[in-house]
């Protein structure tokens, strides 16, 4: 498990097969030298995941961004222990969006990377979605409902859900997607202007904070004319613990983030130089 020092160099063109949802754009160069990885950690009481996600993190990652959400269990001692070199930071307000967005400020490298720590995703994948990058996307989304992916965790109702929303998103948007809620992805640091995430020095929680994070992600990163590529992973059951996901909930909170950027893409339309409502 290690990302080879000689990764190829961004090439200028997309290659047949890498690219899913493909308006080009071209992405910004690394020129002879390997890019700097950067891989966020977000975690909320996760002290019995934590080793078993540093087990499988690939050799050659640059930097390990910790995001810890107040745990309330010795998360932020494992952490250290398994990071000493590591980005270790609390997050600013509550929910995964929030944790990822601190992440992302925190992050020092040219591709980020967005895992789990509950080892649902596995660090050792990491080579495939900079490999994706490497070749010319811009975004590399991962995805359970490809050959090569799987799932022995997501629930029929889940499924059903992602599939429902999945969907309604490549109607409204144009886009490919074949796992739109899957939330192990990669990217380039030049898509972040793109995503504008809530603002984390602001007190009161924002939308983007939660679970729809993903979706807000996703959709932006394809209608902001970023090419994306999808990778195939697999999903493994969390290790120990509950998931804090509501499938009910996450799924109407999903919904509207949809809606709200269909509206807003409505309105960029209508008035070309407008800025995107946050």
């Amino acid at each position: 498990m290690s990302l080879a020092a000689d990764i190829p160099l961004l090439r200028t063109k997309r290659e047949p097969g890498h690219a899913n949802h493909v308006t080009q754009q071209a992405p910004s160069r690394i020129a002879h030298q390997r890019p700097r990885i950067s891989v966020i950690v977000p975690a909320l009481n996760e002290a019995k995941n934590l080793p078993h996600v540093a087990a499988r993190m690939p050799s050659g990652i640059d930097q390990i961004v910790y995001v810890d959400g107040n745990s309330t269990d010795n998360s932020r001692e494992v952490a250290q222990e398994l990071w000493p070199d590591g980005t270790h930071i609390v997050q600013t307000r509550k929910g995964k969006g929030n944790a990822l967005a601190c992440g992302f400020n925190a992050a020092t490298g040219d591709i980020i990377v967005m895992i789990d720590a509950d080892g649902s995703t596995d660090p050792a994948e990491i080579p495939s979605f900079v490999e994706a990058l490497t070749r010319g996307a811009d975004f590399a989304k991962g995805t359970r409902f490809v050959t090569g992916g799987g799932s022995s965790d997501i629930t029929r109702l889940r499924r059903v859900g992602n599939k429902g929303l999945n969907g309604l998103v490549n109607t409204l948007f144009g886009t490919r997607y074949t796992d739109l809620c899957y939330g192990y992805n990669a990217f380039w640091r030049h898509c972040l202007p793109t995503m504008q995430l809530p603002d984390t020095a602001l007190d009161e929680p924002q939308w983007g904070d939660g679970f729809e994070i993903e979706t807000l992600i996703n959709v932006r990163v394809a209608t902001g004319g970023h090419s994306i590529a999808e990778v195939a992973s697999f999903e493994a059951e969390r290790i120990h613990g509950v998931s804090n996901l509501n499938a009910f909930s996450d799924g109407l909170r999903v919904l509207r983030t949809i809606n709200q950027e269909r509206r807003s893409q409505r309105r960029i339309r209508r008035h070309p130089k407008g800025l995107r409502a946050a």
